[in-house]
Order: structure tokens, then sequence, then C-alpha cells
């Protein structure tokens, strides 16, 4: 029977790529979705057995408008994977670089190829719904002066060409993904990372004391970051990964003492560091 694997956006995305990559030895059935939301709502209710949804990129940094989902909605995270971003200058065949006069694709896409726009100042930047739908909209124009920014993938799916490969201004441009799923999904035994929401009383030494728990416990802290509470001035939660697994005696003792010292935390996901 085939697992139903949610991902944002059309064939071609880098989202479906993450998809067909971490579950490459599984029967699955992808399953695309226009806006986060709805792929959110579609795992808590089960109606997707997993989603992939990227949470941070080595160019542009953390993704806060996936990362602050989990805080609606009933999911964990159980896997990670990292895909390398390339972005490919994607045009009806046979067009010419003179020819084009915008270029279509995500708002993120679009910023982390800023160098080549600087070399082609004319070229006018026409953000749209996601690389692949960009790739799409192209093909269904016809226009040779249109050109989109996308995937290898997108661009055979959609029977384009590229004119210009890997525009994007790192060579190291890469995606981190979390796999999703319902609440009460087992975690892997062999998961070694932990991530974590925490809500701190609003004092001084509060992140000192936090930070120390993992310090005193030799916990790595591999990644830290800050994000305003909606609804409160200037104060902030913090989004937390560790190594560890929650069935560890010790790691558990760990998050039971920074429970304690919080004012709210919530255990994100618990799975396998993604080995790039």
């Amino acid at each position: 029977m085939k697992i139903r694997v949610g991902f944002q956006g059309h064939n071609g995305t880098f989202s479906e790529i993450a998809a067909l990559q971490y579950f490459r030895d599984t029967d699955i059935e992808q399953v695309g979705f226009r806006s986060f939301h709805e792929i959110m709502k579609a795992v808590e209710s089960k109606e997707l057995d997993y989603a992939m949804i990227p949470v941070e990129n080595t160019t542009t940094g953390i993704i806060s408008r996936t990362y602050d989902l989990f805080k609606e909605y009933e999911v964990c995270a159980v896997g990670e994977i990292d895909i390398p971003i390339r972005e490919d200058l994607i045009v009806i065949p046979g067009t010419k670089i003179e020819e084009i006069k915008e270029v279509y694709s995500h708002p993120e896409a679009l910023s982390q190829c800023a160098g080549f726009f600087e070399t082609h100042p004319d070229l006018r930047q026409v953000p749209f719904q996601d690389t692949a739908r960009s790739v799409e909209y192209i093909k269904e124009c016809g226009d040779r002066s249109k050109a989109a920014l996308g995937s290898w993938r997108a661009r055979e799916y959609y029977g384009m060409e590229s004119l210009m490969s890997e525009i994007q201004d790192l060579k190291t441009n890469v995606t981190r993904f979390l796999v999703i799923a319902p609440k009460g999904t087992p975690y892997p035994e062999n998961a070694d990372k932990i991530s974590m929401m925490m809500v701190l009383n609003h004092r001084p030494g509060a992140l000192y004391n936090i930070l120390g728990i993992l310090a005193k416990n030799g916990v790595n802290v591999l990644k830290l970051e800050s994000r305003p509470i909606q609804g409160k001035m200037f104060e902030y939660l913090f989004y937390i990964d560790f190594e560890g697994n929650t069935a560890d005696r010790n790691t558990a003792a760990v998050i039971h003492e920074m429970d304690l010292r919080c004012v709210r935390t919530r255990i994100l996901g618990c799975y396998k560091k993604a080995e790039f």
C-alpha cells in the first residue's frame, strides 16, 4: 500500500525532489498542495502520512513561515533531509538570452540568484507561486521573452530547456527539509537530533540558564533561533536543535530540567540527522 506524502507546489519543485529522495526506497503517492497551511492540516487530520516542509536554507537562513506553523498544528518531525538547490534559467527551447525580458520564480529563488540579476540588470524579476509553477507558466505562455528559475526536474517534467545551469549565488546553497507526520507517530529508534520550542521567563539570565543545563550535561547545541511571540511586545520564543534521543534516559532528564526553567516547551520532533 502506497504512503501519501505531501509537498508544497507542483511537480518539479525542490520539495518534490526532497520527497522522492527521502522516500526513494518506498512506494509513495506524491500529493502537491498550494500552501503550507493546507499541508499541515492534511498531516494533522491524517489525510497524509508524511509531508516535506522546508525550514532552513544555507543562503537565506531560517524559513520562519514554515517553522512557525508548528505552533498551530498537532504534528511532529520524524526525519530530515538536505537538498542542494540548483537554480537553472529555464526557457522555451531555442530561446536566446537577449530575447528574455522577465524571469519568474518563487521570491526566495529570485533572492538566491541576486548575482545573476546584477549582471543582467535589464531582466525584470517577477515573484511567482513556486519554482515549478513558474516553469509551467512560461510553457503555457509560449513567450520567449519569459524565463523561469527552477530545478532540473521541472525542466524535464515540462519539456523545457536550461539556457544557463546553476546560476544561484552559492554552490553550497542547500535547503533543509523536515519530514513531518501526525502527532503520536513513533520517532525513529536511531534518532540523534531533537527540535524544541521554548518560551522563557522574561527576566535576565533565562536563556543563559537553559544553555547552561545543556552545557553541563555535555549536550551539543546545533541551532538556536528567536522568533517574536504574537500579541506580546518585543518578547520572543526560541527554536533550538540539539543532539540526543528522547528515548534516552539522560536526554529525557535534561529535557525535564529545561521544562522546569521555561514558561512553556514543546518537542517539535526527534529524528536522525541528515547525512549530506
